[in-house]
């Protein structure tokens, strides 16, 4: 069972700051639910977060695994405190997702061998 959903209606890749930014989000609105991950642009720690800032942790994915419904995310066991104790998010990609294949094709870069392809 999975702890948090996230329902995406639009994903985005933006570079700014020499950070790069990988989202999903539920919608435009500031008040609706999000997955955010962000690297600087040449590598290093990817901090995720999930719906408000508050909510979030540097190196605290254990595995991201693309399947049929979309994300799959496994926070790290020493991480999990940050995201109010949650193991698991799923991002639901579905067909009618806005900018969903480049955001996703970002995200395999970034986040390299824990990212997993279960399509």
């Amino acid at each position: 069972m999975t702890d948090i959903v996230v329902k995406a209606a639009y994903g985005s890749v933006v570079e700014d700051e020499g950070m790069l930014f990988v989202g999903f989000a539920e919608g435009e609105d500031e008040e609706e639910n999000y997955a955010l991950f962000r690297q600087q642009v040449g590598g290093g720690p990817v901090w995720f977060e999930v719906g408000d800032e508050t909510f979030g942790a540097e190196d605290a994915l254990q595995s991201v695994v693309i399947g049929p419904k979309g994300l799959e995310i496994v926070i790290a066991p020493g991480r999990r405190a940050a995201f109010g104790f949650a193991g698991t998010v799923a991002v639901r990609i579905g067909p009618g997702c806005e900018d969903a294949e480049p955001a996703l094709a970002a995200l395999r870069e970034m986040l390299g061998p824990i990212w997993t392809d279960a399509r």
